[in-house]
C-alpha cells in the first residue's frame, strides 16, 4: 500500500479516532524505521496529529502493531493510545544501579633487591700500649660476626683508635694493629676478608675530649683515657 493510500485510510478512520484514542504527548512523536507503521508520519517520520492532537491511524494499526512499532524506546503506541498499550510497555527500566567497586587492596610493595640496610655499631676496649685483644672483645666480636652471617653482607668497616698518650706516629701505628687485630679475628669467625675495610686513626677522635688532660697521676690518667683505646667497627649490608 502507498503512502498515499494510507493517508487516505487514515481521513477515512477520523472519526473514530476521537473515540479510541487517547491524547497524545505535546512534543512530537518520532516513529522509528518505516514500512507498516501504524500511525501516518511525515517524512521526518515524525506521526501526524489531528487538530484535537490524536494521532492519525493507518490501515495498518492494530493493538499490536501498536506495540511493536517504536518511537525511541518505547512502542509508539505509549504516546497515541496508552490506554491500549500495557502500561508495564511504556515505562523505561531505570538503568541497573552499578555496585560500589570493591575497595582495591593496599598495593603490595615488591621485594626490594637491595633489601634493608643494616649498620651494626660495636666498639671494645684495649689495654694500654696494646693491640691484642681482650676477653670481652673477643665475646663482643662474636656476636657482631654472627650478626654478619645473616646479612647479605656488602662491607665491613673496622677503624681503629689510641689516646693521646705517645707520639703522633706511634699512635698512628697502635692505631692500624688494632684494627687489624680485630680484621683477623672476624676472619677467622668465616667473614669474607675482602669484605673487611680497615683503618687507623690515631689520636685523633677522642671520645674522652679534653677531660683527662689535667689528671694526675699518670696511672690514673691512663685509666680516664680508656674509652680512646677502641676500635669502632661498622657493618654495611642487607637483610633480605
Amino acid at each position: 500500500m502507498t503512502k498515499h493510500n494510507q493517508k487516505l485510510l487514515a481521513l477515512a478512520a477520523i472519526a473514530s479516532l476521537g473515540l479510541s484514542a487517547s491524547t497524545a504527548l505535546a512534543e512530537d512523536i518520532v516513529v522509528n524505521g518505516t514500512g507498516e507503521i501504524p500511525y501516518l508520519v511525515d517524512a521526518r517520520n515524525v506521526v501526524s496529529r489531528s487538530g484535537f492532537d490524536l494521532c492519525w491511524r493507518t490501515g495498518y494499526w492494530t493493538p499490536a502493531a501498536a506495540e511493536t512499532a517504536l518511537a525511541g524506546e518505547l512502542p509508539v503506541g505509549c504516546g497515541c493510545d496508552a490506554d491500549i498499550v500495557p502500561k508495564d510497555k511504556c515505562e523505561i527500566a531505570p538503568p541497573p544501579v552499578a555496585e560500589a567497586p570493591a575497595p582495591e587492596a593496599p598495593p603490595v610493595a615488591a621485594p626490594s633487591l637491595a633489601g634493608e640496610k643494616v649498620r651494626l655499631n660495636a666498639d671494645f676496649l684495649f689495654d694500654f700500649n696494646k693491640a691484642d685483644l681482650k676477653a670481652e672483645g673477643s665475646t663482643t666480636l662474636d656476636g657482631v660476626a654472627a650478626q654478619a652471617q645473616e646479612l647479605q653482607l656488602e662491607v665491613v668497616i673496622v677503624t681503629g683508635h689510641t689516646d693521646f698518650l705517645g707520639s703522633d706516629t706511634y699512635n698512628q701505628r697502635l692505631s692500624e694493629r688494632r684494627a687489624a687485630t680485630v680484621k683477623g679475628y672476624l676472619v677467622s669467625k668465616g667473614i669474607d676478608a675482602s669484605r673487611i675495610y680497615t683503618e687507623g686513626k690515631g689520636e685523633a677522635q677522642p671520645v674522652t675530649g679534653g677531660q683527662c688532660n689535667d689528671v694526675k697521676p699518670r696511672s690514673a690518667q691512663v685509666d680516664c683515657l680508656q674509652p680512646d683505646r677502641r676500635v669502632d667497627i661498622e657493618i654495611i649490608g642487607t637483610r633480605n
